[in-house]
């Protein structure tokens, strides 16, 4: 991945790769066993100091998204279920065939001093726990960005064919109780906190809830779109997200600088989007907000100076993603 810096930005440059980093690992351009570049491989790259990388990457560490191997670098960290799934990965050929990796499953723990029997146990009752957690499936995020929480829960809904419920941090762990098996969704830029406040709940039990991360999209089409913008015209961004909304501010200020002129507003805020579309040459819409993106320029009708390109967007979490939570699941 190219990081883009703008050293005469009002951001400053250590947030600017912060913010960076942090999509990057969220969309899973660096994915969990990466190794982060060398903070000189980064300083070349980019021109910042290497201590100014270096606190970027402690910021990084204290997220709890990737962790420091002494005497080898910075690699992103597996969470959620994932972290099982390292364990395994580290002593296991993935390019075997499904029977062959239950073979080498089973011959581990008979290495281990596990019998047949025990092996069996092993395994149903992982599977049935697994069974369990997936009666019911909650979205959660923190209070202060429910909306990207609003389009997770669209885009399940409809891709998964089953009831996802929607609950903010503060109130899962009393939905968790209530529930006592379930699989709990996350992106990965929350799933350090909501790992770290069921890991210190004494109301959850340990084994009755999975956490996964899910991917967001990488947003490849809408930055090419960014790049070939002319100079000093007006992209506007719609989001149901304040938090989808600053990190796509960021991102286009990395790459452009004072070149474009964005205004970002979430979907809600009518005083925002009516500005939006009437100085806006182009408006890049998440799939939730696109149709009051177009009532919103219908209605302005002839007040208009100018009809806005109106883009919608990927969706907001990764086709593989969704593919892989339908697997967790067992719906496919």
């Amino acid at each position: 991945m190219q990081f883009h810096i703008q050293p005469d930005s009002e951001i400053s440059v250590s947030k600017q790769l912060y913010d960076q980093m942090l999509f990057a690992i969220a969309s899973r351009q660096f994915s969990p066993g990466h190794r982060l570049p060398s903070t000189r491989q980064l300083a070349m790259q980019t021109g910042l100091h290497r201590n100014t990388i270096g606190k970027v990457y402690n910021q990084l560490e204290n997220t709890g998204l990737v962790e420091s191997v002494p005497g080898s670098g910075i690699y992103v960290k597996s969470l959620g279920h994932e972290s099982n799934h390292s364990i395994a990965n580290a002593h296991m050929d993935l390019s075997l065939s499904a029977i062959d990796l239950v073979s080498q499953s089973l011959n581990t723990l008979l290495a281990q001093g596990f019998s047949l029997n025990q092996a069996r146990e092993l395994f149903l009752t992982e599977i049935d726990w697994r069974w369990r957690c997936s009666a019911r499936v909650f979205v959660t995020v923190p209070i202060t960005d429910t909306g990207a929480g609003e389009l997770m829960l669209q885009e399940l809904q409809q891709s998964l064919g089953i009831p996802v419920q929607l609950v903010t941090l503060d109130k899962l762990e009393a939905q968790l109780v209530e529930s006592r098996a379930a699989t709990v969704v996350t992106s990965r830029y929350h799933i350090g906190i909501v790992e770290s406040k069921l890991a210190t709940s004494e109301l959850v039990p340990p084994r009755s809830i999975r956490v996964i991360p899910v991917d967001l999209q990488d947003y490849e089409k809408e930055l090419a779109l960014i790049k070939t913008l002319p100079k000093n015209s007006y992209v506007g961004i719609v989001s149901l997200s304040g938090g989808i909304l600053a990190v796509a501010e960021m991102m286009v200020n990395s790459m452009r600088g004072d070149d474009l002129l964005v205004m970002a507003c979430q979907t809600k805020d009518d005083y925002k989007l009516n500005a939006t579309i009437r100085r806006a040459h182009t408006i890049i819409s998440d799939k939730a907000s696109l149709n009051i993106v177009h009532q919103a320029i219908e209605a302005a009708g002839d007040d208009l100076m100018r009809i806005p390109q109106v883009v919608e967007s990927e969706s907001y979490i990764g086709l593989k993603s969704i593919n892989l939570l339908k697997r967790e699941l067992g719906l496919v």
